[in-house]
């Protein structure tokens, strides 16, 4: 009933707000440990979220303030903002199985 009183518009962006993960990567420069941890993380989301995900990657030696916000203490870290709760992990993600638990990510069942 209350989709009634909502315009389409209102329920398209309601809809891609739940469908969207919004996802954080904080990065120190172009580290080894960062270079890796994006590409893992790009692959994970190729994989498991395609279409549905957005990565922000946040240099801290440009913008050292924004750590403050999501209280990142290590990098790499991310930062799972939406769906919530948020989530965060820390390290190069390489650990497939550890990330897809870490942001309660269902794993693709083959067959």
């Amino acid at each position: 009933m209350s989709e009634k009183n909502q315009t389409p518009k209102e329920n398209q962006k309601l809809q891609k707000a739940s469908d969207t993960w919004e996802l954080r990567l904080y990065v120190a420069g172009q580290t080894p440990n960062s270079l890796k941890a994006f590409a893992n993380l790009k692959k994970i989301c190729e994989e498991h979220l395609k279409g549905k995900y957005t990565i922000e990657v946040i240099d801290l030696l440009k913008n050292p303030q924004l750590a403050t916000g999501d209280q990142i203490l290590a990098i790499p870290t991310l930062v799972r903002r939406l769906p919530e709760p948020l989530k965060k992990i820390i390290g190069d993600l390489s650990n497939t199985e550890r990330v897809l638990v870490g942001l309660d990510i269902r794993p693709k069942t083959t067959g």
